[in-house]
């Protein structure tokens, strides 16, 4: 089969590799849509340091192709949306229902062949069913979604929430609908590309600009929530956060990236700053949504692409053009 492939930090090519074969409670999915994301781009700038070569693509769904001798949960024909996360069920973190914390954390498309191919594999258990109007071309969005959705959970969003979102990519996007969805009382989206806030405001954004001072809130914002990973927006968006409020770090950095914070401001004004690290108990609740309709693909997926075209689709989304970009094998 084809498959782009991941060869060294730096070098990605679309080659022939062997077809996988499931194993007995595996899942061979005939890949119709594989997102790209920042990941994708550590991966091939050498920083998470994966055993390469890999066939990237951790955002991904399709139809079942074969089964497992044990799968009786799906069969051939089926459509499916995989969660990408491999976890060890062992460890303390899994134990304590933590598991994106686990100490052995996996990943398919990261650090075990994935969606970026015509066929990958995966375990029954990562297999989320789709109902039969939900299209496989548009389900890659099932997995950045589940992120988005853990987000939501770390930050327990109280109703009538004032939300300051840096970047309008699809993260960032993603969230200002769930936002919208939980009842927040204004949604606001800072981002340096017009077009990105174009699209934000056509998703109905209370305010849109390029720098949070054009917005007018010296007293800050409830939730502040940065989805680009870039230093200068986290180190201005922990600036905005309202006294009380809370500061959420979604977006991946490189790990180099520092920010600056005022311990006696974060004691004196209850400041909370957290994190929300991939997916946990939320990409079925995200495949609910996604059915229900809560995001357009229509307005999220601004490129689809071949696969023989995957560098060059790799290069157009380094370069932030467009939204989301979709690999159709």
């Amino acid at each position: 089969m084809k498959a782009a492939v991941i060869e060294a930090p730096g070098k990605v090519t679309v080659t022939t590799v062997p077809d996988p074969t499931p194993g007995p409670r595996d899942v061979v999915v005939e890949v119709a849509s594989c997102g790209l994301c920042g990941t994708d781009l550590h991966i091939l700038e050498g920083e998470f340091a994966p055993t390469l070569p890999i066939v990237p693509g951790h955002e991904f769904a399709g139809t079942v192709a074969a089964i497992g001798t044990q799968v009786t949960e799906v069969a051939v024909g089926d459509k499916v949306a995989v969660d990408p996360s491999l976890y060890c069920h062992e460890c303390r973190f899994c134990r304590e229902g933590r598991a994106n914390m686990c100490e052995r954390w996996a990943a398919i498309g990261v650090s075990v062949a994935g969606g970026a191919a015509e066929f990958a594999v995966a375990p029954v258990a990562n297999c989320v069913k789709l109902p039969d109007h939900v299209d496989v071309a548009d389900a890659a969005l099932i997995e950045p979604l589940s992120c988005a959705v853990r987000g939501y959970d770390i930050l327990s969003a109280r109703m009538a929430s004032r939300v300051l979102i840096y970047g309008s990519g699809t993260m960032g996007l993603m969230m200002l609908e769930l936002a919208k969805l939980t009842g927040a009382a204004s949604v606001d989206v800072v981002d340096l590309n017009p077009d990105r806030l174009a699209t934000a405001r056509t998703l109905g954004v209370s305010n849109a600009a390029a720098g949070a001072d054009e917005l007018g809130r010296p007293q800050g914002w409830d939730i502040v929530i940065d989805a680009t990973g870039n230093a200068a927006a986290i180190q201005d968006g922990i600036n905005r956060v309202a006294k009380a409020g809370t500061f959420l770090q979604f977006g991946v950095s490189d790990y180099a990236t520092t920010a600056t914070i005022e311990p006696y401001k974060i004691y004196n004004q209850e400041i909370t700053i957290t994190g929300s690290m991939a997916v946990l108990h939320s990409y079925e609740r995200a495949a609910d949504l996604f059915a229900n309709g809560v995001i357009d693909p229509a307005v999220f997926i601004s490129d689809r692409v071949p696969l023989a075209d995957y560098p060059a689709a790799i290069d157009q989304f380094k370069a932030g053009k467009g939204r989301k970009i979709v690999v159709v094998p």
